[in-house]
């Protein structure tokens, strides 16, 4: 018997499979980048990718007979991990449009698996999960109350990526920096969320592959003035900005340093502005923790780009990253699938037969 682990992204879906003793037997992925994104695709065409996948996948381990999935926003009612019944995946389906880049190619993978693995159960762990240990003054916007009482305040996201790196350093005083496609940073110390850059929507914080980060309030006022409709707004926001907005070419990091070295000048810029901002939230992360025993880089970015290492280092000396400092920078391979797997196997399964089952 084996346990699926699906983290359906927005350019990707990675899928791995474990055994009965939590070992990695398997692994497989869909590259959608040249496709149009995953949110691009039908439930047909997820269907007819993921099948030779899972035939793949089911000589390995044995039958599967459970899948876990990531999904990137629970909003305030999904805290922990649980079995994805039909009232749970009725009320996901709500929250779709907080997160159309993950959430709904999740929602969409789900009901595409459920057919093919009929005899498997399934559950979901939530990026949103970890950070609800923020405290009120990190999640509490400065809104007025009636709209504050809508549920607008910040959730944070990568907090299955943010929680495998707290669990790795348990007693530091820590920043963690998922850098991929998606950017985030938390700050954390003793292993919980004090604070966090992406906010009510994983649109905040941080520049991203195509997503803008933080903006303006009134830049987004003033678009909607000069005619730009609310459809527009969120395509623009979620795919067409980030380093592909900034560079008008490319998202993806390897190329822009490519080009940025061969003195391509709007490369250089969206390398210069993604890393002033994340020097900014390194700052203040450092600052809220009066001080830090941890850089933690995780996410495609943060493994891979050694350039991006040596500018941190060099950039951090003088607050103690430094071969013989007290801080100390590392680089963790992401593991939100091996988080995915602890958090479901926490989980009482459904009985056969029942919803979730």
């Amino acid at each position: 018997m084996a346990t699926l682990v699906v983290n359906a992204g927005s350019s990707s879906h990675k899928l791995v499979l474990f055994d009965d003793g939590g070992s990695r037997r398997w692994g497989g992925a869909i590259d959608w980048s040249d496709r149009g994104g995953a949110l691009a695709q039908s439930q047909a065409q997820l269907a007819e990718a993921l099948t030779p996948l899972l035939a793949e996948a089911g000589g390995v381990a044995g039958p599967i007979t459970a899948v876990g999935h990531r999904i990137v926003h629970g909003g305030d009612r999904f805290r922990s991990a649980v079995v994805l019944d039909a009232g749970v995946t009725e009320a996901l389906e709500a929250l779709r449009r907080l997160a159309p880049l993950h959430n709904g190619p999740a929602l969409d993978t789900l009901a595409v698996l459920r057919p093919l693995l009929p005899g498997a159960w399934h559950a979901a762990a939530f990026d949103t999960a970890f950070h609800r240990s923020l405290p009120p003054e990190a999640a509490t916007y400065a809104l007025p109350a009636d709209w504050r009482a809508r549920g607008l305040h910040r959730f944070g996201f990568h907090g299955l990526s943010h929680g495998a790196v707290a669990r790795r350093f348990p007693s530091a005083r820590l920043i963690s920096a998922h850098l991929g496609g998606g950017c985030s940073l938390a700050v954390i110390n003793d292993g919980r969320c004090r604070d966090t850059t992406m906010g009510f929507t994983p649109l905040d914080g941080l520049v991203m592959g195509t997503r803008s980060g933080s903006l303006d309030p009134g830049l987004l006022l003033e678009l909607l003035e000069q005619g730009v409709s609310t459809a527009d707004l969120r395509e623009g926001l979620h795919q067409r900005s980030g380093l592909l907005g900034l560079s008008d070419h490319t998202g993806d990091m390897r190329l822009l340093r490519q080009r940025a070295q061969a003195g391509d000048g709007p490369a250089r810029l969206a390398i210069d502005v993604f890393q002033h901002q994340l020097l900014k939230a390194i700052g203040a992360g450092i600052a809220l923790l009066g001080g830090f025993d941890v850089l933690a880089l995780t996410g495609g970015i943060g493994e891979h780009d050694a350039v991006l290492r040596d500018w941190l280092r060099q950039r951090l000396q003088g607050l103690g990253l430094a071969p013989a400092g007290p801080a100390r920078l590392e680089v963790v391979p992401a593991d939100e699938e091996g988080e995915i797997l602890r958090q479901l196997r926490a989980l009482e399964p459904p009985p056969p037969g029942r919803p979730g089952g």
